[in-house]
């Protein structure tokens, strides 16, 4: 199951930088930091800005009832999600974040001849991907 949900994903990243995505929004909830390396990843591997916005919660923000809040033991500001905004250049650098533990906005400068000065290093879909040059038999 796993194999095909990554080859899925693959392929979908591979579509977008194959269409020219200069930046690559992925909303989450999933505050780990293991999220922010595969953000990191998807910058390197396309090539392309990455704006992951991240959610951060407390538990005042739900409301009574909620099925992820104890009712017995309310505390207004347990965190629920933690949050993890980040935005990645197309070389894997971190530009902004990530933005742990509160509320608030990201910015970043993005030069976007940087997403064309990547490509020279490596272009998945475009020099990377000639059939006509590359074969292995």
């Amino acid at each position: 199951m796993f194999d095909y949900y990554s080859r899925h994903s693959t392929s979908v990243r591979t579509y977008y930088y194959a269409n020219g995505t200069e930046i690559y929004c992925a909303p989450t909830v999933d505050a780990r930091s293991s999220w922010q390396h595969t953000m990191r990843h998807i910058a390197l591997e396309g090539r392309c800005f990455v704006l992951s916005a991240c959610q951060y919660s407390e538990e005042k923000d739900y409301p009574p009832g909620h099925a992820g809040v104890d009712p017995s033991d309310r505390n207004p500001h347990n965190v629920m999600i933690g949050g993890g905004s980040v935005i990645v250049s197309p070389l894997g650098e971190v530009l902004a974040g990530p933005l742990l533990g509160k509320e608030g906005v990201l910015y970043a400068d993005l030069d976007l001849d940087d997403v064309v000065r990547g490509k020279f290093y490596q272009d998945e879909v475009g020099h990377y991907a000639r059939k006509d040059s590359e074969q292995l038999e």
